[in-house]
């Protein structure tokens, strides 16, 4: 805490509690050995938390002293965020004279690739574009905390979910959720493979995998095979169908819902999917979707959707308040 070993923290909170206090009172307070309380003031004093008055050791002030140490923190982030921008420069320097095969690097296990799409997310400084489909090496309960974090930051955030994935997504806990953040969200009836790609520079895809597992994959840096990755995207993206919060609609009057159960018709989605994410028994699913049908003056699924787009209902989520 605040960057203080542990004495030297024990120390500062006596001297806070107790107002001034010499060696053999700290070390009595404390229960630590001399030698080390003493190594611990002398560190304070150097940080600017404790001083000297009349032979007796005092606490600087609080509010003193971390203003003075928060300005140092700061002088020293800037420093190191400096260092990194040069060393990245030289990075991406050294990288364009690799050999062929320091372009890949192959992760095994699904521990290990969780833990790399992370990393590789938080490489992007401008966009995480994606591809998302099964299998997955973390189940897709939540929204990913690191897309989370991104997005509160201002990255953005591009996905492309095969309709299959959207069965697997819980709705409201992770699809809604980014949606609401801010991410971008489109979806195809099948995709080639799932990928992740931080700007222009890092991409990671799937090497090995089953129906159910992913055993390996493969981290692509800068190369003609990332750009043909981004190039891949681009086209499916084209190619995708939008699942993006509502406009400024015509009509309030839907309820969620049913905007819900008409955004995820139009995704594709089989009748028992729907039913399933929106927590309905597929008969009280098909009564509601006939209702919308009769309201909306639709005579296929298709139309309604069509139908509803027109009065800003075709999302996932409802119109804002």
């Amino acid at each position: 805490m605040l960057g203080l070993r542990s004495a030297e923290l024990a120390v500062y909170e006596t001297l806070v509690d107790s107002y001034q206090l010499d060696e053999a009172e700290l070390c009595l307070a404390t229960e630590l050995d001399e030698r080390i309380v003493r190594a611990a003031l002398r560190s304070l004093a150097e940080l600017g938390f404790a001083h000297r008055v009349d032979g007796l050791h005092a606490a600087v002030a609080p509010d003193v002293a971390l203003a003075t140490y928060f300005l140092r923190r700061e002088d020293d982030l800037r420093r190191d965020r400096l260092l990194a921008g040069a060393l990245q420069v030289r990075y991406e320097r050294a990288a364009g004279v690799r050999a062929p095969a320091d372009l890949v690097e192959v992760v095994h296990g699904a521990e290990a690739i969780a833990r790399r799409v992370g990393q590789v997310m938080r490489t992007a400084r401008h966009e995480v574009r994606f591809v998302d489909k099964p299998p997955y090496a973390n189940a897709p309960t939540s929204l990913h905390p690191v897309e989370e974090e991104l997005l509160g930051r201002g990255v953005r955030f591009r996905g492309i979910y095969e309709r299959q994935a959207l069965e697997l997504h819980d709705l409201r806990a992770d699809l809604e959720m980014g949606l609401s953040l801010g991410e971008e969200a489109r979806v195809v009836a099948a995709a080639p493979t799932k990928m992740i790609l931080a700007d222009t520079h890092l991409g990671l895809i799937p090497l090995h995998s089953t129906e159910t597992t992913l055993d390996s994959a493969v981290v692509v840096h800068r190369s003609a095979l990332l750009d043909s990755l981004g190039a891949l995207f681009a086209k499916l993206w084209d190619d995708a169908v939008p699942l993006a919060l509502p406009g400024q609609p015509a009509s309030t009057e839907m309820s969620i819902e049913d905007a819900r159960l008409l955004a995820l018709l139009a995704t594709g989605l089989p009748d028992r999917s729907i039913a399933k994410q929106l927590g309905l028994s597929y008969r009280t699913f098909q009564r509601r979707l006939h209702r919308l049908m009769d309201e909306l003056g639709a005579q296929t699924r298709f139309q309604a959707g069509l139908r509803a787009a027109a009065r800003g209902a075709g999302s996932l989520l409802p119109p804002p308040p």
